[in-house]
Parts: C-alpha cells; structure tokens; sequence
C-alpha cells in the first residue's frame, strides 16, 4: 500500500482491520485474555492479601473500574479541548 496516506487514513484502516477481524472470529474470544487480565488488575488493586469478602471485594472491583475509566473519559476531554484550542489559536494566527 502506498506511504502518502491522508490523515483519515490510519483510522479506516484501523476500522477495516477490525470488522474483518470481527467478520472471521468471535470477538469475546479474541479478547478474552485481555479482558482477563485487566480484571485481575482491578481485584489486585483493591485486595491484593486476598482477604476481603467476596461481595466487598466486587463492589470495590466495581468502584475501581468506574474510576479508571471515568478518569481515562476525562483525559481524553482534555486532549480533544487541548487539540481544539491549538487548532483555533492556529486558524486565529496564534493569537
């Protein structure tokens, strides 16, 4: 394929190899492992002796996924209001 891509580009080939990975294999299985992985991260977060009840130890499991995904949804309004103010300063001459 060739190097002069345009910079859409990089995002529909990323979305192309997706539904064609999804068209050819189940995605739950695909991702199963990863899946895995970050839940143990959270369960290690909040209990790593193992101690805990079980049932306190899901809601807290549950109360540390919120947070880290609240806390990614935050970064990322950050970046996008960061990208769109640089991009206005630009179109206003730097002003």
């Amino acid at each position: 394929m060739p190097n002069n891509r345009m910079p859409g580009d990089l995002s529909l080939l990323g979305r192309l190899g997706a539904y064609s990975q999804h068209a050819k294999h189940d995605v739950r299985e695909t991702t199963r492992a990863a899946r895995a992985a970050r839940d143990q991260k959270f369960i290690d977060e909040v209990d790593p002796e193992g101690t805990l009840d079980p049932a306190e130890r899901d809601r807290r499991v549950v109360a540390a996924r919120k947070a880290y995904f609240t806390r990614i949804s935050l970064l990322s309004a950050e970046a996008r209001r960061n990208r769109a103010s640089k991009g206005k300063a630009s179109e206003d001459g730097g002003a």
